[in-house]
């Protein structure tokens, strides 16, 4: 009986055995399954040209408690106008009217090709289309300048990226705002702000951000001369694409900033964080040649980023008074010259007649 128990023993050990066995295979074959997975998919990241780990750049980002934020000599970053920190983030402009703020970096950025992560939120009391202006982020050649241009200056060097809150172009009925969009400008190419920047967009799409209980996100990513412009505004950690243009030519060494204006409409433009990526890009011979040669002047293939002439702005009412009542004197004090010339004239011809 022990003998047969041992053997009925070792039948069990043997089966037991054999089976850690091909639990052993089938685990090893699904290791190697799954390192296989991991190369496709590397693989497949590696033909959009992006490493799967993205390099935070500090000395470009600004995070709570925003320690590198202020006067002071060791700050990245400069605060302008109505702007102010708190604890949760960076007020631009208040909820009150004719405020303008932004925040800019000292560092210029000479990174080839990088992605900006921008947390942002605007909110307010002003009712639908009863609010504005909105606020941008820029990467241009000029800094700390106050302008028209949601807070900044026209007629700017570099990019500029637009959440546009207010519709000033009532006829086109089929855009919805908030809208973002993006522009390249030149030094000499007007924002037109009655149009709603319409005539230099480079693209751009609907964004309902006002008065959201959850975070709000805009990515701005510049990589082979291509800018892809996504967000993430409905709270689900999903990223929608907005505009996507090839071809756009933005020299290196230029600042970033965010800045936001408001007029007779107003609303509260809070920036919570800003966080720069290098990116490392895989580039061929080819590509390598061609992004050889140094940008110095912004552009955009197959589009003409034309001059705009600035009309010289019209006469006041006191100055074209002035003007038209220093004329009439002048036409009569000629023409009283002119009678006592006459006058002379013929009592001379009157003498010499006698």
């Amino acid at each position: 009986m022990a003998a047969t128990m041992t053997k009925k023993d070792l039948v069990l050990n043997g089966v037991f055995v054999s089976d850690i066995v091909g639990c052993r295979s089938m685990i090893s074959q699904l290791r190697w399954c799954f390192a296989f997975v991991l190369v496709t998919v590397s693989l497949c990241r590696g033909d959009e040209g992006y490493e799967l780990e993205e390099f935070l750049k500090r000395e470009y980002s600004l995070t709570k408690p925003y320690q590198g934020l202020g006067s002071s000599s060791s700050s990245h970053w400069d605060l302008m106008g109505t702007a102010m920190i708190t604890t949760d983030h960076v007020r631009l402009t208040p909820d009150l009217q004719s405020r303008q703020g932004a925040v800019w970096s000292r560092i210029p950025c000479y990174l080839r090709d990088w992605e900006l992560h921008i947390h942002f939120k605007i909110h307010g009391q002003g009712k639908k289309n009863l609010n504005g202006d909105g606020m941008a982020l820029w990467y241009t050649k000029e800094r700390m300048q106050i302008g028209p241009v949601f807070g900044n200056m026209d007629f700017f060097t570099g990019l500029g990226v637009f959440v546009d809150t207010y519709p000033n172009e009532d006829k086109h009925q089929e855009r919805v705002f908030p809208y973002v969009s993006a522009m390249v400008g030149n030094g000499s190419v007007k924002y037109d702000h009655e149009r709603d920047g319409r005539p230099t967009e480079l693209g751009g799409c609907t964004a309902i951000v006002r008065n959201l209980n959850h975070d709000t996100f805009l990515m701005v990513r510049y990589v082979r001369r291509r800018l892809t412009v996504m967000i993430n505004i409905e709270g689900k950690q999903d990223w929608r694409d907005c505009l996507d243009m090839p071809g756009v030519r933005l020299p290196q060494g230029y600042f970033f900033g965010v800045s936001s204006l408001t007029g007779d409409l107003s609303d509260n433009h809070d920036l919570v964080s800003l966080k720069l990526y290098q990116l490392t890009v895989q580039r061929s011979e080819k590509e390598e040649e061609e992004e050889q040669e140094e940008i110095t002047i912004p552009s955009v293939d197959n589009m003409e980023l034309r001059s705009v002439e600035v009309q010289d702005e019209g006469m006041s009412g006191l100055t074209l008074f002035f003007t038209i009542l220093f004329s009439l004197l002048g036409c009569f004090l000629l023409a009283v010259i002119g009678i006592v010339l006459y006058s002379r004239w013929k009592e001379n011809s009157r003498k010499r007649f006698y």
